[in-house]
């Protein structure tokens, strides 16, 4: 396959959005990400126990459940992109394992997240965002309750 400069430029701007949303999410900084999305872009993480909404949304969301979470790592690759001009679509895979607080004075609980991103992106003048981002889950393992059903009781929700 020959790639264009074009191409080439906007594959590593798209890659580089990715990485920017998984450093801004593993930090904590959930400002970062007013800079990634488009203002009306939709999130629909319902596949792994969250929410569907808006960045707003995402963000209150996130710093309500977040907290729990001593430790987190997103782990983004083999993103399959298709660009067609200012407008791109990509799955990428997602490894997640997170160290949880299990309260109590038990000691912290690792669980692992495999799920993929399906995204839709817009270039916009000030670079690429995503207008549209949805989780698909491949699964959990050893997640706390058993399941995402079951784990209101971490705050997740039913």
């Amino acid at each position: 396959m020959t790639l264009s400069l074009q191409e080439i430029s906007d594959r590593l701007e798209i890659q580089e959005l990715l990485t920017a949303y998984s450093h801004a999410v593993d930090r904590r900084r959930w400002d970062d990400l007013d800079d990634l999305f488009t203002p009306d872009a939709v999130i629909d993480y319902q596949a792994t126990g969250s929410i569907k909404g808006s960045l707003a949304d995402l963000k209150t969301h996130l710093l309500q459940v977040m907290p729990m979470m001593l430790s987190y790592q997103h782990l983004v690759g083999t993103s399959a992109l298709t660009l067609s001009g200012d407008r791109a679509e990509g799955r990428s895979i997602c490894f997640n394992p997170m160290v949880i607080d299990s309260g109590e004075g038990n000691p912290p609980r690792v669980f692992f997240c495999g799920l993929w991103y399906r995204d839709r992106f817009i270039r916009q003048a000030d670079g690429w965002r995503f207008a549209h981002r949805v989780q698909e889950l491949s699964y959990f393992y050893d997640f706390p309750g058993g399941s995402p059903a079951g784990a209101s009781a971490f705050g997740f929700p039913a």
